[in-house]
């Protein structure tokens, strides 16, 4: 079972920066589990569906929603078993949960979709003011 935690959100003023860290644990999976996780970010605002932020491949190439791609920017690293979200020039529009996702793979498959990840943390709230 893989076994994903995030920190780092919080409330800022527009035009601020936060980074969002999501640590993994892969309980029985050996070694070298974390370079063979699909990752992603997504967001969830109140009355809102779930949404792709980003996603990032075992091959570390990273994909980000248009909508974000300018202010924010998806790394992780693989000796912390860490994913990382730096999001800067935060506007309230963004204002969500954050959730990070994994799943297990042998190819470079890592779409945005909300149905291709089977493991998730419990989300860390980003809020941003005007």
């Amino acid at each position: 079972q893989v076994q994903l935690q995030e920190s780092g959100g919080g409330s800022v003023q527009a035009g601020g920066s936060l980074r969002l860290s999501c640590v993994t644990s892969g309980d029985g999976y050996g070694d070298g589990y974390f370079e063979r996780l699909c990752m992603g970010w997504f967001r969830q605002a109140p009355g809102k569906e779930r949404e792709a932020v980003g996603t990032i491949d075992t091959l570390d190439s990273a994909t980000v929603s248009e909508s974000v791609q300018d202010r924010f920017s998806i790394s992780k690293d693989n000796a912390k078993n860490t994913l990382y979200l730096q999001m800067n020039n935060l506007k309230p529009e963004v204002t969500a949960m954050y959730s990070c996702a994994a799943r297990m793979t042998w190819s470079r498959s890592c779409p945005l979709q909300v149905d291709f990840f089977d493991h998730w943390g419990q989300g860390t709230q980003v809020t941003v003011s005007s």
